[in-house]
């Protein structure tokens, strides 16, 4: 695949319109096919115009080279597919720019000299829309070559006459033109000294055959193009062509001069360098050998033009050993080569013989339109990263189309008696062509139909088995995936993406990294290898050789957005927080539209306790996403913890639109919950629990939901279920301890605490709980010296836990230890110096105290 940069592999122009599209109807797939429909259709319409008014000059010629168009089965990939929106609009603008130029050579004039030109705003009209054509797809450009010689030997006929096979000029300064080397023509207005006529679009409409066309007219066409070229080199007056061609030589100069800066604006915007494609996209572009390259490139000009005349085999993609390379000059293929060379120059032999009969622009014209388009995607030039692409053929076809009229308007005039025939053939062509066409187009329904077609298709083509096996991956069908990916790697052994991918598929450890370390060894750039493996080694604790491997695969792919938010995230596990912190901002500043980057920092940054800032990066993250739900849930939680339920209620929510998932539900149940909504918190919960019924932790909080309603009896059978499956569940037991404890079971609620400490939980604040929610038990069962004991273990394993010491008071307190009671009341008021139950307690104390102080005192009275 091609290595993309900022504004190198995507056209900006071509953005506006997917930006509309956007705009007025979604992400909707069918608006957007919609208008590429359209927008066939109007080049199919302009084509016909084109036809009519510089090509055929007949209406119906024209309308049949437009329905030949219209229906030609090659189109299919450039209107169904999104990317060929670009081929169908810069073709429109093709044909504009073709037209505003042809509009702007004054064709009434005839004269000595070349036409002038007419209308420099319908020149400059050109010009724009030809730059408009290069920035929506390269072979744009093309338009201006294809004016420019157009110019020369069509439109620019009439501007001076041609006598004895040569350029007839009259001198600069002759006084007066004798009558017999003026031009007879019948009586016309005259303007500025310049005879005007309607435009016919001949030379022969103006100018008799002089006696050496005469005598050449039996000769054969290769006879015909040397006795013209001849002709003109040894014209008595070629020393004056500069002057007689000055008005065409200032249009190529402007046009030339503008497609220069043009060129050089469009190499800027791409950084000042090429596409870099890998070797997979154009095999032959990295041969060794001069003769491969050469016989496979040529071989690929006849291959493209069987495409057009016979689309029988089509495919979307014709990379890796679709078409093997031609290595050898005795390869049979190369017949097929000789064959188009030899057409193509017998065309333009024919081209140039017939120069001054009506018939050369027709040939003319379909050459222009079919060989100028194709020269970008011929690797002549500069590498392209295809072997063959279907959609590329768009613009060229329209040449072809005119050409196959042609041809058809010729044989229907040779053959006069099977004219009929003739026709009926065409018709059923069409219909054949029409039915291909639908047949393609239902395999661009789905992804499915499209990557499966290819893999029948071209079942030699290792990038079809790879696209149908990516497709099956995202579909979780990953047997059927790593068989594709195993039958690519067999097609095109150093195909280093189906390495990494069946490394993320496989199970073994150890087979997956070595996955992960061949695709390293065929590309050692490739960002997604390089970022699995780290990830893989992050998993195995060998952080600092992943964090190694994640900086590089930001390196070679700094668009790639998971690699800094895995190496933030790995970062900040080790304390990182700075280069953490550096790493999320350089990701943002790389990749600025991924949502998923702005939600993880909002996460860092609610971690390193910045939340204010994180809002923004949450807010950001919703804004490129608008179904962005876990940012969503995130910015609620965010609320929740300032307190804020009302905006977090508001995100839950607005993510449950989008939605309506287990993981959203959770929290909202839990929002409901700890502010006593229990009936809106069980209805919650409930639904979360019906969308994923094996969640344990759902089913905790239901039950928890349910006992605070009391309906505890199907709160217990819930955690007695959840216990037949995971016997060492602590929660369940602590919940169900509860749960006991509210049915006044104490002895039940006590066993199950005993269940809960016997797993032996590591956390000793998870200790302490449980010591204290049994001498919770023990208290309730008038166990004071017991429930003393398990309170005395809960502080000392957590001295914070001032519950504890006040029940511990409150024992001693009831035993008449009021001095050992008023310490543990007094440590447990400096952990909760706002407990109005300790102070009440104190204040019991107090009295008592008092009052026995006072029996002290009356008996020792």
């Amino acid at each position: 695949p091609a290595i993309t940069r900022p504004l190198q592999s995507r056209n900006c122009s071509i953005l506006f319109p997917y930006r509309l599209n956007i705009l007025l109807a979604g992400m909707n797939p069918f608006y957007f096919h919609a208008v590429n429909v359209i927008l066939h259709c109007l080049v199919t319409l302009v084509l016909m115009y084109t036809c009519d008014k510089a090509v055929f000059k007949d209406c119906r010629l024209a309308f049949v080279t437009a329905l030949f168009f219209a229906v030609h089965p090659i189109h299919t990939e450039a209107v169904t597919g999104i990317v060929g929106r670009a081929d169908v609009l810069a073709c429109l603008l093709f044909l504009l720019a073709f037209l505003s130029y042809n509009r702007s050579v004054d064709q009434l004039y005839v004269g000595e000299r070349f036409p002038p030109t007419a209308s420099p705003f319908f020149l400059l009209l050109s010009l724009f829309l030809g730059t408009c054509a290069m920035l929506v797809k390269e072979t744009g450009v093309t338009v201006f070559g294809v004016c420019l010689v157009y110019d020369f030997f069509s439109l620019s006929c009439n501007g001076f006459k041609l006598r004895n096979g040569g350029i007839h000029q009259r001198p600069a300064r002759q006084p007066a033109a004798s009558p017999s080397a003026s031009l007879q023509v019948p009586p016309a207005g005259r303007e500025n000294g310049k005879h005007r006529f309607a435009h016919r679009g001949t030379w022969s409409s103006c100018h008799p055959a002089s006696p050496e066309e005469q005598q050449s007219g039996g000769l054969s066409v290769p006879s015909k193009a040397m006795w013209a070229i001849r002709s003109y080199l040894t014209a008595n007056n070629n020393q004056n062509f500069l002057y007689t061609a000055r008005p065409f030589l200032k249009r190529a100069a402007l046009v030339i001069s503008y497609v220069i800066l043009v060129l050089y604006f469009r190499l800027w915007i791409m950084g000042g360098s090429m596409p870099m494609f890998s070797e997979q996209d154009n095999p032959a572009s990295f041969s060794p050998y001069l003769l491969t390259r050469f016989l496979t490139y040529s071989y690929l000009l006849a291959f493209n033009a069987w495409l057009l005349l016979a689309p029988i085999t089509l495919c979307y993609d014709w990379q890796v050993g679709s078409i093997p390379l031609i290595e050898s000059i005795w390869d049979a293929r190369n017949l097929a080569t000789v064959f188009m060379v030899l057409v193509m120059m017998l065309l333009s032999l024919h081209c140039i013989a017939a120069f001054k009969k009506l018939e050369h622009k027709e040939v003319l014209v379909g050459l222009l339109f079919l060989v100028f388009p194709f020269i970008p995607a011929s690797n002549l030039f500069f590498r392209v990263g295809f072997v063959v692409a279907e959609r590329v053929l768009y613009m060229p076809s329209m040449g072809y189309c005119i050409l196959f009229v042609h041809g058809l308007k010729k044989l229907s005039t040779w053959l006069n008696k099977w004219r009929i025939t003739v026709l009926t053939l065409f018709a059923l062509l069409l219909l054949l062509f029409s039915w291909k066409t639908v047949k393609q187009n239902e395999i661009w329904l789905s992804r499915e139909s499209l990557f499966s077609s290819g893999v029948k298709t071209l079942p030699h083509n290792a990038k079809v088995h790879y696209n149908y096996a990516n497709f099956l991956k995202d579909q979780g069908r990953n047997v059927e995936a790593i068989y594709h990916y195993k039958t690519a790697l067999k097609l095109y052994p150093r195909h280093a993406s189906a390495l990494n991918n069946l490394g993320t598929l496989t199970k073994d450890v150890v087979e997956a990294k070595d996955y992960y370390r061949r695709a390293l060894q065929l590309n050692p750039q490739h960002n997604r290898a390089l970022f699995n493996l780290g990830n893989l080694l992050k998993s195995q604790g060998k952080k600092e050789e992943a964090v190694i491997l994640l900086r590089d695969s930001i390196k070679y792919g700094p668009e790639f957005a998971d690699a800094y938010s895995s190496l933030a995230s790995l970062l900040a596990e080790q304390e990182r927080l700075k280069e953490a912190e550096e790493v999320y901002k350089a990701g943002i500043e790389n990749c600025p539209e991924s949502s998923d980057l702005h939600n993880n920092y909002g996460v860092f940054l609610v971690d390193t306790g910045a939340p204010e800032r994180a809002v923004s990066h949450y807010r950001q993250a919703i804004r490129l996403s608008p179904a962005h739900h876990v940012a969503m849930v995130n910015l609620g939680r965010l609320h929740r913890s300032l307190g804020q339920n009302k905006e977090a209620e508001a995100w839950y929510k607005r993510a449950l639109k989008v939605s309506r998932k287990a993981e959203i539900l959770s929290p909202l149940g839990a929002l409901y919950y700890n502010t006593g909504r229990y009936e809106e918190a069980l209805q919650v919960y409930r639904e979360a629990a019906s969308l994923q019924p094996l969640n344990k932790e759902i089913r905790l909080a239901l039950a928890q939901v349910l006992a605070m309603m009391g309906q505890t009896k199907e709160a217990e059978k819930m955690m007695n279920h959840i216990l037949n499956e995971d016997v060492e569940c602590l929660e369940c037991y602590r919940l169900l301890s509860a749960i006991y404890s509210k049915q006044e079971h104490y002895a039940k609620a006590l066993e199950a605490i005993e269940k809960a400490l016997q797993l032996k939980p590591k956390d000793p604040k998870v200790i302490s709980e449980l010591f204290f929610t049994k001498g919770n038990q023990l208290r309730e069962q008038n166990l004071l010296d017991k429930a003393f004991e398990s309170y005395k273990r809960a502080v000392q394993l957590n001295p914070d836990q001032a519950q504890a010491w006040m029940n511990m008071g409150g024992i001693e307190h009831i035993k008449g230890s009021y001095v050992t009671a008023r310490g543990y009341y007094e440590k447990a008021l400096q952990l909760v110096p706002n407990s109005k139950l300790l102070k009440e307690n104190l204040a019991k104390l107090d009295r008592l105290e008092k009052r026995f102080q006072e029996v002290q005192e009356k008996d020792q009275t």
